[in-house]
């Protein structure tokens, strides 16, 4: 890695272009293996300078709400997906204008609004839409998108051990169950859509696949494509691309489906970088290091998960001579990122480079305390450090 990470002010997030350009080439050789379709998950990356660059690998985008869908259509300009768990009417006109697929988390969701969604039609012509009876079906000139609608199922299978990130623990309120699906008019429907993974391998996707054929499996015959959510790790290091392959191969061909993956950690996986600088030390029973970065503010998943995230050229706990508890600047008294140690001791000014900070960070940031938010960099292809965005009082101000 080439970055002169001293280029930047601190704290600041840098995104490098070259990791994200490895992880899309990835991700574009399952795509070229299989026919599938993989949609940024924006919940996860939402850094819209990257968008073009992102669109010449993959589909489009996936969004979760009203202002995620609008990014997607504005900045990418390709397909626009989205899912709720529950649709806002005030929204609905907007959404089917931007959208090209909608995914509804329950039957009641549907029958609310399948007589609208299904009968309107946006006219790339006027770029308005159209109530179904007003448009003419044999003028052939007029290009007309149909909106593409699914439903959210839930299959009651999940390996994930942690209960806030699994959509299909008790309870959850996401998806359809089987019992909840028998017996509705499916009528208008095209696809079915399930998310039941996070950060996890193709093995679970194959066991998962294999629950969903045996509850779903004559819905599936009568669907156009299929949805397999998110959290799939592709571009991490021991990803089973092979499975993956063989997975959505088998359901393409078995029900004759369009398949789609909405991965947001792996497309920009390992691509990005938050800089941060030492702003004092100091010894309560351990040496302590105050950083001017926050765990609660800049990268709140580590709180939240929690995880420890690496720090290049430390080691954990005692690993190395000099070992620091490193906390932020806010009042929030468990504001710790984590036990580090080093080869030499720290010096007030030094500066830590934490990896893989390009998820879930700048889509997550808050300025609680009135701390600032880091600035954004990308470090391009061809070796320039190019500023993105700085934040200033007023961006904290607007936030109030």
């Amino acid at each position: 890695m080439n970055i002169d990470f001293t280029k930047v002010a601190t704290p600041s997030y840098v995104v490098d272009e070259k990791l994200l350009i490895k992880n899309l080439e990835i991700l574009k050789s399952v795509i070229d293996q299989t026919g599938c379709e993989i949609l940024l998950a924006q919940k996860a990356y939402s850094m819209y300078e990257t968008y073009p660059l992102i669109g010449e690998y993959i589909s489009g985008t996936t969004a979760s709400s009203l202002f995620e869908a609008k990014l997607g259509y504005e900045e990418m300009g390709k397909e626009v997906h989205i899912f709720s768990p529950a649709f806002r009417e005030d929204e609905f006109d907007e959404i089917m204008f931007l959208c090209d697929h909608i995914v509804f988390n329950s039957i009641h969701q549907w029958n609310k609004y399948k007589d609208k969604v299904t009968s309107f039609y946006k006219d790339k012509q006027t770029g308005k839409l159209k109530d179904n009876n007003e448009i003419n079906h044999d003028n052939n000139s007029v290009q007309r998108d149909k909106i593409s609608c699914g439903l959210r199922i839930n299959p009651e299978y999940s390996e994930i051990e942690t209960d806030m990130y699994n959509p299909c623990f008790a309870n959850s309120r996401f998806g359809i169950t089987l019992e909840k699906l028998q017996g509705a008019d499916l009528t208008g429907i095209e696809g079915l859509h399930f998310h039941t993974m996070c950060e996890q391998n193709s093995d679970v996707l194959e066991r998962t696949l294999q629950v969903v054929e045996e509850k779903f499996g004559s819905y599936l015959k009568d669907m156009k494509w299929i949805n397999f959510g998110g959290g799939h790790h592709i571009t991490r290091e021991n990803y089973d691309i092979d499975t993956l392959v063989k997975c959505i191969n088998h359901m393409k061909n078995t029900y004759n489906l369009q398949v789609y993956l909405e991965p947001g950690e792996a497309i920009a996986l390992n691509a990005g970088f938050l800089v941060t600088s030492v702003l004092d030390l100091l010894e309560n029973g351990m040496q302590l290091a105050i950083v001017d970065t926050s765990a609660a503010c800049h990268m709140p998943d580590v709180l939240e998960m929690p995880y420890r995230p690496n720090i290049i050229d430390s080691g954990t706990y005692g690993q190395y001579e000099f070992t620091y508890r490193l906390g932020g600047p806010t009042c929030l008294a468990g504001d710790v990122i984590g036990d580090y140690s080093f080869q030499e001791p720290l010096q007030v000014g030094d500066r830590l480079i934490f990896c893989d900070m390009a998820i879930y960070t700048m889509v997550k940031n808050n300025t609680f305390n009135g701390i600032n938010l880091p600035s954004i960099y990308l470090h391009t292809k061809e070796g320039e450090m190019k500023l993105i965005k700085e934040f200033r009082y007023e961006d904290f101000k607007r936030r109030l």
